[in-house]
């Protein structure tokens, strides 16, 4: 069975950021022959605690916080995919999505017994596939959002196979299911991703 894991970090339901997530992983269950397993994780529903820069190894806890977030740790490391959504604000992630990202940082923990420079241990046991979902306006800059995802990406061992991004100039909610140019894209990255599994 492959796991399909979708952080969606919109605080929107019904939002352009879901609807292009859930058309990606049903481009990567479109494969007949895997059996799929997909979770969706929407960051808004939990509450957590920012990163409090400890300053030491949590080990063997993912973090010194065991509050809504704590069970995600084994979701992002026990799945084969992952998919990153979320909207523009002020040219980067949203708040949800950069809370989450910085707990990460224990995910790969500091090993201080060595010397020189920085130093991380690697607990993360497999490669994983992914790629994001950006959503903003039409005058929003994303490739700094684009970059801090993409960053996440490889601080826990995430190969990053691209983006769908939607601008758009609408005040509805979930104004990407009017553009079926844009389902199909992120539908088709779904299948590439499917592919490079295989």
């Amino acid at each position: 069975m492959s796991k399909i894991l979708i952080l969606n970090a919109s605080p929107v339901k019904g939002s352009s950021t879901g609807i292009m997530l859930a058309e990606m992983a049903r481009g990567i269950k479109e494969d007949p022959v895997r059996k799929w397993e997909e979770e969706v994780i929407s960051l808004n529903d939990y509450t957590y605690r920012p990163c409090q820069s400890c300053g030491f190894s949590p080990e063997p806890d993912y973090c010194i916080f065991h509050d809504d977030l704590y069970p995600v740790y084994q979701k992002v490391l026990d799945c084969d995919i992952i998919l990153f959504g979320t909207p523009i604000y002020f040219d980067t992630v949203s708040s949800q999505a950069k809370l989450f990202i910085d707990r990460c940082n224990c995910l790969r923990p500091p090993d201080f017994k060595q010397e020189g420079g920085s130093h991380f241990k690697n607990i993360i046991a497999k490669k994983r596939l992914g790629a994001m979902v950006l959503v903003c306006g039409q005058r929003e800059q994303w490739e700094c959002a684009r970059k801090v995802i993409a960053g996440w990406f490889k601080w826990v061992w995430v190969e990053n196979l691209g983006q769908v991004v939607f601008a758009h100039d609408s005040w509805k909610t979930g104004p990407v299911r009017e553009d079926l140019s844009k389902l199909a894209e992120a539908f088709s990255l779904g299948q590439l991703i499917s592919r490079r599994l295989s």
